[in-house]
């Protein structure tokens, strides 16, 4: 066991980047990166149990750590696997890249998948200041954390299961799901992710150097807001259905609120925030 922070990093970076070569690998053969997101949830979750298996903090903390990555990573790791890779054709995201980038496809695929690594080291990063606890036993702060996170994944769980249900009937094809949470929220699946990672970023809080884990949520939400997520996400849905401007006029972008008639300003808001 060690308490030593950078060795631990330093392992984890190994493992991560040993990891997405060998997914990098797979893509090079089937021309398709789809399952890198696969990778992304499993490889944090993993990261976690290793940093729970090295790491000299206390055993309750080891072992809350070990539990909510594993259940949260692997949960998600499965969605994505039967949602976007089994049967399915490559993701829009990954086929648009391939097809910018044409011949250097797999060289760039392959730093794309590094970076990837990249971002699992950095997203483990509460689930090792949490392996390092010393502190003995849980206190109000921790089990305050992980109920916070559980309401994440709760809600993470509702919004992926009424839009797998949404999808699943044939008459939903080529309509925008307005159902449930995404009546309410355009995107409820990323808000309640990002709860998950407050409630995670709580527990690590009550650590030594535990405040820089708040980073990790607040990195999450300006890669949702304006790198990868919803701006991606939302171009890809008005180039594939009709209803969709209409959805954006009547249903908050993130925040579940109750659906609107037509709001000038806030429609306004919406459109900044997606553009």
């Amino acid at each position: 066991m060690t308490g030593s922070f950078l060795a631990l990093l330093a392992i984890g970076a190994v493992l991560a980047s040993s990891a997405m070569t060998c997914l990098w690998a797979i893509q090079v053969r089937t021309r398709d990166a789809s399952h890198v997101d696969v990778g992304w949830a499993t490889g944090i979750a993993a990261l976690a149990v290793v940093y729970a298996l090295l790491a000299d903090g206390s055993v309750g903390h080891r072992l809350l750590a070990a539990a909510l990555a594993t259940i949260w990573g692997w949960r998600l790791g499965v969605y994505l696997l039967r949602d976007r890779v089994l049967g399915k054709e490559e993701d829009g995201r990954y086929r648009a890249l391939r097809a910018k980038w044409g011949s250097r496809a797999d060289r760039n695929f392959l730093l794309f998948f590094q970076l990837q690594a990249l971002f699992v080291v950095f997203f483990s990063l509460p689930y090792l200041l949490i392996c390092l606890d010393p502190h003995p036993g849980l206190g109000p702060l921790e089990w305050t954390g992980a109920a916070v996170w559980a309401i994440g994944n709760a809600g993470a769980i509702t919004a992926d299961r009424q839009l797998a249900r949404w999808r699943s009937s044939p008459e939903n094809h080529g309509r925008t799901a307005r159902t449930g949470l995404w009546s309410w929220s355009r995107h409820p699946n990323y808000f309640f992710e990002s709860v998950t990672w407050c409630g995670v970023a709580l527990v690590a809080t009550a650590a030594p150097w535990g405040w820089v884990s708040w980073i990790v949520p607040a990195v999450l939400l300006f890669l949702l807001f304006r790198v990868t997520g919803i701006p991606a996400t939302e171009a890809q849905a008005l180039r594939s259905r009709a209803d969709y401007a209409d959805y954006q006029r009547t249903t908050s972008v993130f925040v579940p609120l109750p659906p609107r008639a037509g709001d000038a300003h806030n429609d306004g808001l919406d459109r900044r925030v997606t553009s």
